[in-house]
């Protein structure tokens, strides 16, 4: 028989857990941590040489949890890893009332600037970038306020566009392709209506050079079609709680299907970034922030 003394260690034993456990989700992983994730992969359509991609996704800036500081060391990280071509997948302001004090994007900019890579730096918006800017929803539409000050610092942002790359390198020509975001624009009570336009921007695809796809959600992911190589995402957070490979709540109308980590279907592929913030929340459990790197036929 278990004694009244056991019950109550075995009580303060779990106390102990839950307060350990709620310290380290709110104060450790989401603050002190980083790490660098890495995902090798052999896209079908993929007909060029090897190609490395170090993926900043949701950086959602404010402190104390990402400051300008903390940004400054990602940075200094990310340009060590190497890469051919880096990408800034959206979000870059935080979404959560937990803020203590607002980091401007402008100076946010200023830091994302070195950045550098032989292929470029490229970014697109995430729905943060235009929840937060009242002017734009006012509109319904653009100009965007934080694209405006990322190609202010030379930093391109691909809208419904593509570019080609890699011309006369190693790598060889292919294109980067950015859809605009999916849940753009506020129309009613968590109601949201997306400015991508994910027909138009293959469109400026003008040859069969493999194609890479930057969309901030990858909800879009079914509708990608085989022409694209690689898809990237973020949005998710990896659910910013996963245990053994399962996440309780996903931004995604597919629930845990594009939660995180590479996906295959039907011989397409995907790859959703962990990324850097909170959102609604600032805990993290089980989803280390990362700089996600990707390599393509290494």
């Amino acid at each position: 028989m278990i004694s009244r003394r056991g019950v109550l260690k075995g009580l303060l034993g779990l106390l102990l857990a839950g307060l350990f456990v709620s310290a380290y989700g709110f104060f450790i992983e989401p603050v002190l941590r980083l790490r660098v994730r890495r995902w090798r992969i052999s896209p079908a359509r993929w007909t060029g040489g090897p190609l490395r991609i170090a993926i900043l996704a949701d950086l959602h800036m404010g402190e104390p949890f990402v400051t300008l500081e903390r940004l400054e060391r990602i940075v200094t990280r990310t340009n060590a890893l190497g890469a051919d071509l880096i990408v800034i997948l959206g979000d870059l302001e935080a979404g959560h009332r937990f803020v203590t004090k607002k980091v401007p994007m402008e100076a946010t900019a200023a830091v994302l600037r070195r950045l550098a890579a032989p292929l470029g730096v490229h970014a697109i918006l995430g729905n943060h970038d235009w929840w937060h800017d009242r002017a734009a929803q006012a509109r319904g539409g653009g100009p965007n306020r934080i694209a405006g000050i990322l190609r202010a610092a030379g930093i391109p942002v691909l809208q419904n566009d593509a570019v080609k790359l890699g011309e006369g390198s190693a790598t060889g020509a292919f294109w980067l392709a950015g859809l605009e975001d999916q849940l753009a624009i506020g129309i009613g009570d968590n109601v949201f209506r997306g400015l991508d336009d994910l027909p138009g921007t293959l469109g400026k695809l003008t040859d069969d050079a493999p194609a890479i796809l930057l969309a901030h959600e990858p909800d879009i992911f079914p509708r990608v079609p085989e022409r694209i190589a690689l898809t990237l995402s973020g949005h998710t957070h990896g659910g910013q709680v996963r245990l053994f490979g399962w996440s309780p709540i996903v931004p995604s109308d597919y629930g845990n299907r594009f939660a995180y980590g590479h996906v295959r279907e039907e011989g397409r592929d995907l790859v959703v970034s962990g990324g850097i913030g909170c959102s609604i929340l600032p805990v993290r459990l089980g989803v280390v922030p990362e700089i996600t790197v990707v390599e393509i036929g290494a």
